[in-house]
């Protein structure tokens, strides 16, 4: 995204078709089943209105309770099987594109990173989701 200030990316290539591909991501049933940072973490809430101005709302945290937060964001574009993007509550910006390759359909989700998280932690976070994601995927779910 130009207008983005800063991005920060993570990637990866999905064998699967795009159309199971873009549900899996979308539908909040699966989206508790493979937003998870580790072993350690969960999403035990996932709400999506999955339309141009409507709300993803998404709730992690440890599973000893330690630690958590939300995530909300609002869809700003949605392109069926291509991009999804959003906006957070805190105002930085999400881009997702799904392209299919001969490999599989690659993902890459493109955001601006916030101030208080050192810049390789964020990016390890985002590619420790869509590596669940793939497996989550892959392996039939």
């Amino acid at each position: 995204m130009e207008d983005f200030k800063s991005v920060l990316k993570g990637e990866v290539v999905i064998n699967a078709p795009i159309e199971k591909v873009w549900e899996l991501w979308i539908d909040p049933v699966h989206i508790k089943n493979w937003n998870i940072i580790s072993n350690e973490w969960h999403t035990p809430i996932a709400k999506n209105d999955f339309r141009v101005g409507g709300k993803l709302y998404l709730k992690m945290e440890a599973l000893d309770k330690s630690d958590g937060f939300d995530y909300e964001c609002i869809y700003d574009n949605i392109i069926p099987f291509n991009e999804i993007s959003h906006v957070g509550a805190d105002g930085r910006k999400t881009k997702l594109d799904f392209e299919e390759t001969p490999q599989g359909v690659k993902v890459t989700e493109s955001f601006e990173p916030e101030n208080h998280t050192p810049l390789d932690v964020q990016e390890a976070f985002c590619q420790s989701i869509l590596d669940n994601f793939k497996r989550y995927v892959e392996e039939g779910s």
